[in-house]
């Protein structure tokens, strides 16, 4: 039996954290060292959700369909579920997602860590998506 608590988990935190991101600039009290560590916080929390997605991706696809053989590395298994009609969005969003995730692993400054951020709310949005189809439960 696969347990997606660790998976709902980080993906609830990493939601709440990206609201949290967005209503930053409309508090006053938050300094810019408070922001700048809000939206290293989000990062982080796409980082982690991604691994935990990806793994959890790939047990199901050994657990529930039977697959032998999954791949151990992320885009291999995100095109392995494309392929079984898991992704609720194309492919090469997913590999999107990939390359942010390696983009932020060195550097969580400028360019690559504003594209990770604009991706994020896509990223929220398929994950749930996601989740709802390995578990067969309606995201709360």
């Amino acid at each position: 039996m696969i347990d997606y608590q660790k998976l709902e988990n980080s993906l609830r935190l990493l939601q709440l954290q990206y609201a949290n991101y967005n209503s930053a600039d409309q508090r006053p009290e938050l300094s810019e060292l408070d922001k700048e560590a809000i939206k290293e916080s989000v990062i982080q929390r796409f980082e982690t959700c991604y691994e935990i997605l990806w793994k959890t991706l790939k047990r199901y696809l050994t657990e529930a369909l039977g697959l032998t053989d999954t791949p151990n590395s992320p885009k291999p298994i995100f095109r392995l579920a494309f392929e079984n009609k898991l992704l609720p969005s194309d492919i090469s969003q997913w590999i999107n997602y990939a390359n942010a995730r390696i983009a932020t692993s060195h550097d969580y400054s400028g360019q690559k860590a504003a594209e990770t951020l604009q991706i994020t709310q896509d990223f929220i949005s398929d994950a749930i998506a996601l989740y709802e189809t390995l578990t067969g439960k309606t995201w709360k």
